[in-house]
């Protein structure tokens, strides 16, 4: 007799994230991680499977974003052994910072990295909890180039890819482990 097989990370992150109809807005179908958080075994097998995506790529670091990328970047670091660094809103980060404004849906906004956290040379992985419209990877993506960072992979738990993120990030390998859409 054979032992069945595990589930894939697949279906395990889809059972654990939660559809949450009209938030925050209606006609929006927000998709909810906090069931997974929620979970120990089932955010284990998510940081486990984004430890192997990412590990591959070969990163001599991860670069998270403020706030939801924090969550998964810093177990995931934990998990590679490798140095975390933070990008945050304006005004949060207590050294000197270099900074990068982007596009919003109705304006604009800016994330700031410390000036000195980004080696030249050095490979990047980039790590968010959804890969949605994409312009907040971009942006990021475009702050770590600009310092003369390279870019290893970008990774995220969850991919809206009705919403054609991955196209704004051409030239860096994004890895998903759900897609949806």
């Amino acid at each position: 007799m054979t032992a069945a097989a595990p589930d894939s990370i697949e279906s395990v992150l889809q059972s654990l994230i939660r559809d949450v109809p009209n938030f925050p807005k209606p006609g929006i179908v927000f998709k909810d991680i906090t069931p997974l958080l929620e979970d120990t075994c089932g955010f284990r097998a998510c940081i486990e499977a984004l430890a192997e995506r990412v590990a591959a790529h070969k990163p001599d670091a991860l670069v998270a974003i403020e706030s939801r990328g924090f969550i998964f970047g810093a177990p995931l670091a934990l998990h590679l052994g490798l140095p975390l660094i933070v990008v945050r809103k304006p005004g949060k980060l207590p050294r000197a910072t270099e900074s990068v404004a982007y596009q919003l849906e109705y304006g604009e906004d800016r994330l700031e990295v410390h000036a000195d956290a980004i080696l030249p040379g050095k490979r990047y992985a980039l790590i968010d909890d959804v890969l949605a419209t994409g312009g907040t990877a971009e942006a990021v993506v475009s702050l770590i180039t600009r310092l003369g960072g390279r870019m290893a992979c970008a990774a995220f738990p969850l991919e809206l890819g009705f919403l054609g993120g991955r196209a704004r990030l051409a030239g860096t390998v994004a890895e998903s482990l759900v897609v949806y859409g």
